[in-house]
Order: C-alpha cells, then structure tokens, then sequence
C-alpha cells in the first residue's frame, strides 16, 4: 500500500514490512534526548527499575540547558547527580552548561541525521523534522524505560500534507510561516499527526527556517513535522556529519488527513498575541502596541541567520529608552560565529543585553522574567500565561526582524518599513 513518511520510517524502526496509520509498533529509536535539570528526575525512575547500566550509552544524549547556569541550589544539585550518572554510565554524548540549547546543538553537532528516530524529554524535539528525521516528544517515565530497554511501542499518526508554493518576501521567515499556519489550523489543528512540508515553496526556506517550523509544529499538537531531504539539506550536512543516512520519502500516492496550501509570497509578518499561540495576527494590526521587553534566541530563533538578521536592522541604531532588549544565541558555537561575524558588537552598541546560550527567559527561569503588567515581544515558541516567569505579564511572539524592529521603535513594528520592503 501507497505510504506516508510516518508509515514508512516507524516500519523500518520497527523492523516490518509495513506500518499503518492508528497501527501500535515496538521501536527502537536511534537516539533518546533528555534535557535539563529534569533529568535527574528520569534518573531517579531508571534506578527504581532496577538496571544497572543503561541500554546503550552511546545512544543517549544528556544536555545540561534549561536552567544554566545554575540558578537555584535545586538546580545544582541536579545538575550535580546528572554530571555523576553521566561519568558513571559513560554517555558519550553529555553536554554540560554553556554548550547550548538541546534542539541546536543536537542538529549541530550531528546526533541525528534524516530517516533517524529520536525520542526526547522535550515537547520541542520535534525540531530535527527539518533535516528529515522523525523526532518526536516523550514523558519521563518513557525516557527512563528507554534509558534501560532501547525499546517503546508507538501509535503510527495520520499525515497532514501542507504544499507550500512561492517565495517568502523580505522581512518575512519561517517563523511567520509557522504562527500564520498556527493561526489557520489552531493550537489542536494537528493532535498527534504528522505534518509533512512539500511543494515547489520548500526549496525557499532556509535550514534555519525549517528548524523553526519544525520546532513550533508541537503547538499545533503534531506528533513529529518533517522536511524531505533536498539540495540544501544535503549541502548543510555535508559540512556537519560524515556518516551516511538513507533519506525516507512518501509514496506519491500516500493517504492524507487533510492537505493544507499555502502561498508563501502572500505571507506578511505575524505575531502570536496572549495568551495562545494561534492568536495570531498581521504585525500591520497591532502596530503601535507599546513594550517593556524585547527577547532574541531560543530554540526556536536564536540560531546565526536568526541574530543576523535581527543585527542587520539594529546596525547604526539604538534600542528604545524604554525597552530592554535581550539576546541569546542557540549555542557557543553561534556565539562564536556572532561575535567572529561582528554582530554581538552590533547588539552590544544598540544598547542590547547579551546572555550565554540556554533556555531561562523562554520559560520563564531566569534573566528576563518579566513585571507585573509588562509586555514582552519574543522570538520564543510559547506565550501562554506566566511562560516568561509572571502570570501577570504579556508575551508576543514574532520573527527575529520583528523583534530587532520593535526594540528599535519600543512598541510592535512591521520590519518592512526599516528594510525598505513595505
């Protein structure tokens, strides 16, 4: 029978012929991720199994990224029994404080690779769809059952095929591709399905814009999202990885659940008002709307083309008397390039506060909670009530120049008009 990427990478994980939708295999991931202090807690469920060693230490990968640096006593204690089960266990693959953010730094330093399963303690481990991968969220106790059987059944999801054609304008990315289609198909527009990207449009989006696409699939309820492997897929590979994948496409006659077009030249910039993600709007209505805060990073966007851009519009002039704004790179490896590429100099002279790579402003740890009744325009992937540490706050979410042109201008503007394109 004709078959869906879903369909066809789960058969293969599952060692079948064929694998259908609403179907329960047993897989075996490629890759399990857990993330943060939370870890210590899916360490304290492995121990309570009983096992002694965990199934494949080489196929585990342990990030150190949510609450770094340690800013609770809490915190480093976990941090502390997570830093020892990694030494005792010899995971190859742990990466302590200050490397970065799980979701860039699994793809950056080539942990997974298309046609790759990957199970995550992290609702955003759908990120590496967009090289091809099937990557997909899982709970605690799941992760620690893993930790000791290298085994989990999975439900095979039905498949949205969303066909995107055009280009994307200038001063528009995939971060507005992603809000408009949460806007268009809500937060429960996609429950545990798999949403597939194809069309001529594709070929348009950067890596950095399929990583962002990807990564916020989950608030629309995706189970995994995925971009096939193409020209530019291959090119960015290439320079990461040299260990050989086996790409996974559909068949072209698979079954859809639905099939949703888009017209990426006809897109604007968009932003996601509180206290949901599918409140979305054209930048063009809530033009004017004052803020406190502005926030650039993420696993979301805070990759090098994400502060980029945002520096491109931030060159030569400063940040509003009354907005603070605040940046963070994915990684140490984009601070590196930031700085070596002279943009951290950029945001520094803007009047911009530069913090080390990690999670904390996104959900609301450390280094940029917000005041009772501010608002805070961010690049993050959430923006429900208290996401940035205050309930009694506001959270927009918009695209990297939406953001560098807000800070600028110290309330929410269409970064078309600084670039000259609108």
């Amino acid at each position: 029978m004709p078959a869906t990427f879903a369909e066809k990478v789960l058969a293969t994980k599952a060692s079948k012929s064929e694998a259908h939708a609403g179907e329960i295999v047993k897989v075996k991931p490629d890759m399990v991720l857990s993330v943060g202090a939370a870890t210590a807690i899916v360490i304290g469920l492995f121990s309570e199994l009983g096992v002694e060693k965990v199934w494949d230490p080489e196929r585990i990968a342990l990030i150190l990224d949510h609450e770094t640096p340690a800013q609770t006593v809490l915190d480093a204690n976990s941090h502390k029994i997570i830093r020892k089960f990694a030494q005792e266990q010899h995971i190859v693959h742990f990466l302590d404080v200050g490397e970065g953010i799980c979701h860039q730094l699994m793809v950056e330093k080539a942990l997974v690779l298309p046609s790759d399963l990957v199970l995550g303690k992290d609702s955003h481990t759908t990120t590496y769809g967009a090289i091809g991968a099937f990557a997909a969220p899982i709970d605690a106790t799941e992760t620690a059952c893993l930790y000791a059987t290298g085994e989990t059944w999975l439900r095979v999801p039905e498949s949205i095929k969303i066909e995107l054609e055009g280009d994307l304008p200038a001063g528009v990315s995939g971060k507005d591709l992603i809000l408009y289609l949460l806007g268009r198909l809500s937060s429960e527009g996609a429950v545990y399905m798999s949403i597939e990207f194809h069309g001529a449009g594709v070929g348009h989006l950067s890596i950095a814009d399929r990583l962002t696409v990807a990564n916020m699939s989950i608030e629309m309820g995706a189970k995994n999202c995925v971009f096939f492997v193409d020209s530019l897929t291959v090119s960015f590979l290439s320079r990461i990885s040299k260990r050989r994948y086996e790409p996974i496409t559909p068949d072209a006659n698979a079954e859809y659940r639905e099939i949703v077009q888009v017209d990426l030249s006809a897109l604007t910039p968009q932003v996601a008002c509180p206290h949901e993600v599918d409140n979305v709007k054209g930048v063009e209505e809530l033009k004017g709307l004052a803020l406190d805060q502005v926030f650039i990073g993420s696993c979301t966007n805070g990759r090098f083309d994400d502060l980029a851009i945002a520096a491109s519009i931030l060159r030569g002039k400063k940040v509003h008397s009354g907005v603070r704004l605040i940046v963070a790179p994915a990684s140490r490896q984009i601070f590196i390039d930031a700085v070596k590429a002279g943009l951290i100099e950029t945001f520094l002279s803007s009047g911009a506060i530069i913090l080390p790579p990690g999670c904390g402003p996104c959900f609301g740890a450390h280094s940029g909670i917000l005041g009772d009744g501010e608002r805070c325009l961010a690049t993050t992937n959430r923006n429900f009530r208290g996401r940035m540490g205050n309930p009694n706050s506001e959270v927009f979410l918009a695209s990297p120049a939406t953001a560098a042109a807000s800070a600028i201008s110290g309330e929410i503007s269409d970064p078309r008009r600084i670039m000259g394109k609108g």
